[in-house]
């Protein structure tokens, strides 16, 4: 739990100042053109580090390693590390020569909405050259990091994302008026923050004496393990990010802004994800790995217990507060210099909508690690598969409608996502009792009964401290500040007094002990 809340708070500066770097985005780039351009440019790699950084890679690489670190010595671990650096560095390189070579298929692939539009499609592919190398950067990133993890290091990867916003605030206010259009500024900042966030992370390695020195050998038994698991788990682990792409797709086929609006949406949405499911994932894998590896099937249940309340007991008020609060929270945020009234109304369409989904994403995120500590991998693609399916289902019958008799049809987008996420945790969990890999270890009922009184409270108070959104409009941005803040600390104090009051105890949320 110590370990969760350091990682938390490291994740929360970095989560912050990604929201400061938004603020900047909407001021200096808005919802255009150029703005679509850059989203595309930057989600593209940035999907794929979710793939090959913290997301598939981390799932299989964290339980071979924690399997060498077990059972192995201190060269053994250095070996493995060596070959997979070797390897997962040589791919990434030819991945990404292939990428700045074919920057405008790629737009084509991911934003075929953009063909015809001389501006985006040509800024969009100029800007895939310049970012997409961020890619082997914060990669070998990850693979640092997991390293790191893996020896309970996890303070120093949680802060490493701090940088990327750091440098990409000092681009766009800085940079950005010697740069025509300005956007491209943001591009370079893109790949200059993966070179500084890589070498931030050198030094700890090296206390460690496990800086990697990168050797090919894919015969490797190590490396054929991390490949046999991470093949999978590169769609099993990342269907929501492969849903999220799908959404930029289609996106850019609807009017321009789309890409925008959902970009803003997304990021106010996974705040609470990036801060908090992320950061229990992160530490729970290392242990429920070397739990499996030393055959302690209770304490493998009790740790996996623990993760879910504590996400459900962070993201269902979080769902709720975004659904009440979604335009006074954007507009407060966003709506400043390019960003008008219109796009904060159409980013609220959307934030509500990916906010159902909040409290599934989350689970997700810490229900995936029960199959892959124990290094299963069929399971979750197999669930991702059938959510995939039913996202693209999902797509084509919200944002028909929605966009030819509302004009949201971005809305019905996240809509989308969030149904696939919901199908997904559910089959998860499910998936988990019926393996009987997880066994219920403590009652629920102390926990779910203050949970849902304190949210129902938390709602109401919300409603009614709430000022009219055109109320909101017409105040500056200090006045904005002040009221939402006033708002949001009266319902978290709300929520928190309510559970109080229905009986939750802090025993209730430490992890038992079998």
């Amino acid at each position: 739990m110590r370990s969760s809340a350091a990682v938390g708070a490291m994740t929360m500066s970095s989560r912050v100042l990604g929201l400061v770097r938004d603020v900047v985005f909407a001021r200096f780039i808005g919802a255009e053109g150029a703005a679509d351009a850059f989203f595309v440019a930057f989600k593209i790699p940035n999907f794929l580090r979710r793939l090959f950084a913290e997301g598939a890679f981390a799932q299989a690489f964290v339980p071979v390693l924690s399997e060498y670190r077990t059972r192995g010595s201190l060269a053994a671990v250095q070996g493995l590390v060596n070959r997979v650096a070797g390897c997962l560095g040589l791919s990434l390189v030819l991945l990404t020569v292939l990428a700045v070579v074919g920057a405008p298929l790629l737009t084509t692939l991911f934003a075929p909405g953009f063909r015809g539009d001389e501006l985006r499609f040509g800024l969009a592919s100029d800007m895939i050259r310049i970012t997409f190398p961020y890619l082997l950067l914060i990669s070998l990133t990850g693979l640092a990091g997991a390293i790191l993890n893996s020896y309970d290091r996890f303070v120093v990867p949680a802060i490493t994302p701090v940088l990327l916003n750091v440098v990409l605030i000092g681009a766009a206010v800085l940079a950005s008026p010697y740069f025509d259009p300005p956007v491209l500024a943001l591009a370079w900042g893109v790949l200059a923050a993966g070179v500084v966030q890589l070498l931030f992370q050198m030094p700890f390695l090296m206390q460690l004496e496990l800086m990697p020195r990168p050797k090919v050998e894919w015969s490797d038994p190590g490396v054929k393990q991390v490949l046999t698991l991470m093949v999978p788990a590169l769609f099993g682990v990342s269907v929501s990010q492969i849903n999220l792409l799908l959404d930029t797709v289609l996106a850019s086929l609807l009017p321009a802004g789309s890409v925008s609006w959902l970009y803003y949406s997304d990021r106010l949405a996974e705040l609470p994800l990036g801060v908090f499911a992320i950061a229990i994932a992160t530490v729970i894998l290392p242990g429920l790995s070397r739990q499996h590896a030393g055959n302690n099937p209770a304490q493998f249940s009790a740790t996996l217990e623990w993760a879910i309340r504590m996400v459900l007991l962070v993201a269902v008020p979080a769902a709720l507060a975004l659904i009440v609060l979604a335009e006074p929270i954007l507009m407060t945020l966003f709506q400043y210099g390019k960003t008008s009234i219109h796009d904060v109304a159409m980013s609220a369409w959307s934030l509500r909508a990916y906010a159902i989904g909040l409290t599934a994403f989350m689970l997700i995120k810490v229900l995936a690690p029960g199959f892959y500590a124990r290094q299963d991998m069929k399971t979750p693609v197999r669930i991702g598969i059938i959510a995939m399916v039913v996202n693209m289902g999902c797509n084509i019958a919200f944002v028909v409608p929605l966009y030819f008799y509302w004009n949201i049809g971005h809305a019905g987008l996240a809509l989308a996502t969030s149904a696939s996420a919901l199908l997904n945790a559910g089959l998860l969990w499910r998936g988990l009792r019926r393996e009987g890999v997880y066994q219920r270890v403590t009652p629920w009922r102390p926990l779910l009964l203050p949970l849902v009184g304190a949210s129902v409270l938390m709602v109401l108070a919300l409603w009614w401290l709430m000022p009219a959104a055109g109320e909101w409009a017409g105040w500056a941005w200090q006045q904005r500040v002040g009221q939402l803040a006033l708002v949001c600390l009266a319902g978290l104090a709300a929520y928190g007094a309510a559970l109080l009051l229905l009986g939750l105890r802090p025993r209730h949320l430490r992890p038992a002990v079998t």
